[in-house]
């Protein structure tokens, strides 16, 4: 879930001529089959479109695509919400539709060559492709199609919360599936459920290699079956694994997929330290490398072929363009030392942006100031208009700064403002029911220090949090930082096992049903969901919902807004920092097309190998 400006008007726009396949009466009755959906504005593309515009269509085939990734994994099964699962599954699965990276919020038919609803949108129904098929050459059908829904909400609570508004997927036609929601007028969910990924059931429910039947609720390490445009060629548990093009792929020369799968392998190799990791590609053994440090990239690409140009370095703000960012120190109001709002609103006074930002990443970073950070979802200024008579029906509810005071950050940056903060900070704590004493915060009931630890994944993270957790000792808070590897990491996670954490959430230009897993108080208690902060607010439910029925971009807009106002004034989170590009370093062993898409870098599906082109 990726922003340019919108049209006014959200609407979900199809394509208006008919597919050329034949209609029956009852799809006619509900509506025109149509080839694509988009949530914001009109699709670009009419029906019959040959290919994106971005894709070089003559791109050659072969050659293999180096990657790496940090952490490691134990399951190759991608429905599952336990273990770590690697990395790159999804080239071996195909969707009923395949998003457009050209275009705001939009995807065109892949496994289904339409989809048709009615105009209160509370079904949506699919047709398959008569050509599609997986890998053992046995058709995707509706049957499949149904299982991997309903799959997917049994064994994931991320998916579960996504589609908690899918009440049913039954097949309604030979190749026909209809998905019906409890709910009218979400514009989203015919969207939502475009994107499962569609697994085989026959596959599954067979038995393995062993002779044992499959378990598609426990982890494998089997290589499993899809329908995309690669198989699993071979695997090294938490070391490895390497995909193939498969030459017999029943969508190599669709539209969507013209220009597209390029490289005859792609492998990745997963790495426990990012130094390690990041070794490896400047001795040219990894082809491409999502750069996360500002530091490294200022200063850590001296090496011989990044200066002679065998590297190409390039800073690229396309995937920026779609997405409002949220990246947050996340206090655990689970923990009832978080629950109280000056104390969480305290720890953004500790920490220190402007001197991290000029020690560690060379100025390059802008501190993060809303819940959609770099879209227009995001608020600034004090409320007016529609935004302002939203809040008002909630009055009662949210902090009454919401309607009086713009919400910004502490600023520190030298040691005379730092000084000022960290007496604020100690001010907000007092008001939470602590004191200093001596050199310790305590609790004025238990006489308790203050402890908080934050968890993490990565020793290269420790330099971000180091600052912040010395200012947190300098005004009597014992704070640690653990480090864990990536498997525990994930589990503590999963079950709200943590004091702090860093979190990045994404929204879409279109934001729905994963507000309510983000913020919802319905989330707080499922384990796995994305609201690690354990929010449980009424005024963030309702706000969440207009959010998700508002009936037109300027309403969605408004609601948004006022959204972020009230999550920002209750301090659930402490921003931390935004660039709005990505960094990119990439060998001369690979080739990117001339024009990327604008909300996107089309990697790696269209980018091919250059040993291939020779």
């Amino acid at each position: 879930m990726a922003l340019a400006s919108a049209k006014t008007g959200l609407i979900l726009a199809m394509t208006a001529s008919l597919l050329t396949s034949p209609i029956s009466a009852r799809a006619q009755d509900e509506g025109q089959w149509r080839v694509g959906i988009a949530t914001v504005g009109e699709l670009k593309h009419p029906n019959g479109f040959e290919r994106f515009d971005y894709v070089n269509p003559n791109a050659p085939k072969g050659g293999t695509l180096r990657m790496s990734t940090a952490g490691t994994y134990d399951t190759l099964n991608p429905l599952l919400a336990k273990g770590e699962v690697a990395t790159g599954l999804a080239l071996v699965f195909d969707t009923l539709m395949k998003s457009s990276e050209e275009e705001l919020s939009a995807s065109y038919g892949l496994l289904a060559e339409g989809v048709s609803f009615p105009a209160d949108i509370s079904k949506a129904t699919f047709r398959l492709r008569k050509e599609a098929k997986f890998a053992d050459g046995q058709p995707v059908t509706p049957e499949d199609v149904i299982f991997s829904f309903e799959k997917a909400k049994d064994l994931s609570p991320q998916l579960a919360t996504y589609y908690t508004h899918v009440i049913k997927a039954e097949k309604t036609g030979e190749r026909e599936i209809t998905f019906s929601f409890d709910e009218k007028n979400n514009r989203e969910l015919p969207q939502i459920v475009g994107q499962i990924l569609v697994v085989p059931k026959h596959w599954w429910e067979a038995n393995g290699p062993d002779g044992k039947p499959r378990d598609i609720s426990r982890g494998t390490l089997e290589p499993v079956m899809g329908s995309g445009p690669y198989k699993i060629a071979s695997v090294a548990p938490g070391s490895t694994i390497t995909y193939e093009r498969r030459d017999d792929y029943w969508g190599k020369d669709i539209n969507v997929n013209v220009g597209m799968n390029n490289f005859k392998t792609v492998s990745y190799s997963f790495f426990a330290d990012q130094d390690v990791e990041f070794q490896a590609f400047k001795s040219g053994t990894v082809d491409f490398r999502q750069e996360a440090s500002s530091s490294r990239w200022v200063t850590g690409y001296d090496f011989p072929a990044a200066q002679d140009g065998r590297v190409k370095k390039e800073e690229l703000p396309n995937i920026y363009r779609s997405v409002g960012i949220m990246q947050a120190f996340v206090p655990n109001q689970r923990r009832e030392k978080f629950q109280n709002p000056d104390l969480r609103k305290a720890l953004n006074y500790a920490f220190d942006f402007e001197d991290l930002n000029k020690t560690l990443a060379y100025g390059q970073f802008q501190r993060i100031n809303s819940f959609f950070m770099g879209s227009d979802l995001a608020s600034s200024g004090l409320p007016q208009g529609r935004e302002l008579e939203i809040l008002q029906e909630l009055k009662d509810q949210i902090p009454p700064e919401v309607f009086t005071t713009e919400y910004k950050n502490p600023v520190a940056g030298d040691p005379a403002k730092l000084r000022d903060n960290l007496r604020e900070a100690v001010r907000l704590m007092k008001a939470a029911g602590y004191e200093l004493r001596g050199s310790q915060m305590v609790n004025v009931q238990t006489g308790k220090q203050l402890d908080m630890e934050f968890l993490i994944d990565s020793a290269g993270m420790e330099r971000t949090i180091l600052p912040f957790v010395q200012n947190l000792k300098k005004i009597g808070i014992n704070a640690t930082i653990r480090t864990v590897d990536a498997s525990q990491y994930t589990n503590r996670l999963r079950s709200f096992d943590f004091d702090v954490t860093v979190k990045l959430w994404a929204t879409s230009p279109n934001p729905g049903n994963e507000q309510a897993d983000y913020w919802g108080s319905s989330a707080a208690d499922r384990q796995g969901s994305n609201n690690l902060a354990g929010i449980k607010n009424p005024a963030v439910d309702a706000l969440v919902r207009k959010v998700i029925f508002a009936p037109n971009r300027d309403e969605q807009v408004a609601s948004a807004h006022a959204l972020d106002r009230v999550l920002l004034a209750n301090n659930y989170v402490v921003p931390q920092f935004y660039r709005g590009e990505m960094f990119a370093a990439y060998w001369n062993t690979i080739v990117r097309p001339a024009d990327l898409p604008y909300y996107g870098i089309g990697f790696p599906e269209a980018w091919w190998s250059a040993s291939a082109a020779k």
